[in-house]
């Protein structure tokens, strides 16, 4: 059987090269995508994150069109703040979404795509999408990697008070409202369902874990050599320094183990908080590095004995950190601060332990009595291998997604009839009350 292939319009502020984030998932789709023979083209910012500058080789101010892995992949400046925070961090998303409203009319008026993948966040960006697909006639695909809104609130960044987050909370579930609706984790596919208070499912499309990372994860890591860590185990956090992040807690527990002469606390990140970290480090021995290119990864990874994943409390249920696959298919433990019961925890499964939100001392005893058992650590490391192969296989995820997308079009009738379209087996998630179980895999 020979399918048609897809006409695919995807927006999404965040592309590579940024190297972490929301970035690596969106051109991994894409370029998935294309390479299974459908046409892709995006619709991005400039790459500016997370050192909030625009990377060398890309422009401040023109748009620019390449073609990147089989992907057509146009560029849109925009304002980048130094400090996104308040309401230059709106600017950012509004001076985007601006011109990508010109940018997603001009490229349907080229060519209508089949269908358009919108990629949330921003908000505003995602409201483009549903009104350019509302006017081009084309159904829509929304795929939600944070709860922007809500983490906002809990990280204290949106200004305006009450009357502004009722305003926004109330644009964001209207532009929400896609045919299709996806999030990355079951703890966010509820609470988006009960967010947008639909009859019809929420999907699952989970992040993946990189490939590369499992093949490193036994070598012992040329990092060691190159930052001269004498000591026999490291304890490393790598991923954005942001308010919701919380990375200070990983400072204040190296200041309570300062004694222990075997331990070397690394943070490997940049991001808003950055210096402020840096400031608070000071004297307490922690090694703070920039990000490390992404095709080191495994390397990085392999460094460490333990994994830290500190998130603020309030932020387990609305973001899913897209490091954690990567740090347990990395075969170490992971430690986060996340309550019982949060999406988190429910990750992490036996391939770690949970500490309390903001709490130093409960992070330095979890950190110290790991590096003291080798065995449970070792134990903790298999189980996050084997939790990384189940649930977070790249290439299963991908074609899962791949196959509902053309189920959407196939519905929606915009597309030429195909016969034999593979339904997925997605993980269906209804409003809070009436969840349906995630179906196994044979």
């Amino acid at each position: 059987m020979t399918e048609t292939p897809l006409d695919i319009l995807v927006i999404g502020h965040n592309y590579a090269p940024e190297p972490v984030g929301i970035a690596v998932y969106t051109s991994g789709m894409a370029e998935m995508l294309a390479a299974d023979g459908h046409e892709v083209r995006v619709i991005c910012g400039t790459p500016c994150y997370p050192h909030w500058s625009v990377l060398p080789g890309y422009s401040h101010y023109k748009v620019t069109h390449r073609c990147e892995g089989g992907v057509a992949v146009t560029r849109l400046p925009h304002f980048v703040p130094s400090v996104p925070r308040g309401w230059r961090r709106i600017l950012h998303h509004l001076s985007f979404a601006l011109l990508a409203t010109w940018a997603m009319l001009r490229a349907c008026w080229h060519r209508r795509p089949d269908v358009i993948v919108a990629i949330a966040p921003s908000i505003l960006s995602t409201a483009v999408a549903r009104l350019v697909a509302i006017c081009v006639r084309r159904p829509l695909w929304i795929h939600v990697q944070d709860l922007e809104l809500e983490v906002a609130l809990a990280t204290g960044q949106l200004p305006g008070g009450r009357r502004t987050a009722a305003l926004l909370g109330a644009a964001e579930r209207w532009a929400l409202s896609g045919d299709r609706v996806s999030s990355i984790s079951p703890a966010m596919c509820e609470r988006l369902a009960a967010k947008l208070g639909r009859d019809a499912a929420v999907f699952e499309f989970r992040n993946w874990a990189d490939p590369a990372v499992v093949h490193r994860a036994k070598a012992e890591s040329p990092y060691r050599r190159e930052w001269r860590i004498g000591r026999p185990h490291v304890v490393l956090y790598s991923g954005n320094i942001a308010a919701k992040q919380g990375v200070e807690l990983v400072v204040d527990a190296a200041r309570l183990l300062g004694w222990r002469t075997d331990i070397q606390f690394v943070i490997c990140g940049n991001g808003a908080n950055r210096a402020a970290l840096e400031e608070a480090a000071r004297g307490s021995g922690v090694m703070i590095h920039d990000l490390q290119p992404t095709e080191l990864l495994g390397d990085l990874l392999a460094l460490a004995s333990v994994h830290v994943l500190p998130q603020i409390a309030g932020a387990a249920d609305l973001v899913l950190p897209s490091k954690l696959p990567n740090m347990l298919a990395s075969g170490r433990p992971v430690i986060a601060t996340a309550d019982e019961g949060t999406g988190i925890a429910g990750e992490l499964g036996g391939a770690g332990l949970l500490t309390p939100p903001h709490d130093a001392r409960a992070l330095a005893d979890a950190i110290a009595s790991l590096i003291d058992d080798p065995a449970r650590r070792a134990a903790m490391g298999a189980a996050g291998r084997r939790l990384a192969a189940a649930r977070w296989n790249k290439r299963e995820i991908l074609e899962q997604f791949g196959r509902e997308l053309r189920t959407l079009v196939v519905e929606a009738g915009y597309n030429r009839p195909v016969r034999g379209v593979i339904r997925p087996r997605f993980a269906q998630h209804q409003p809070a009350g009436r969840i349906e179980p995630v179906q196994q895999h044979p």
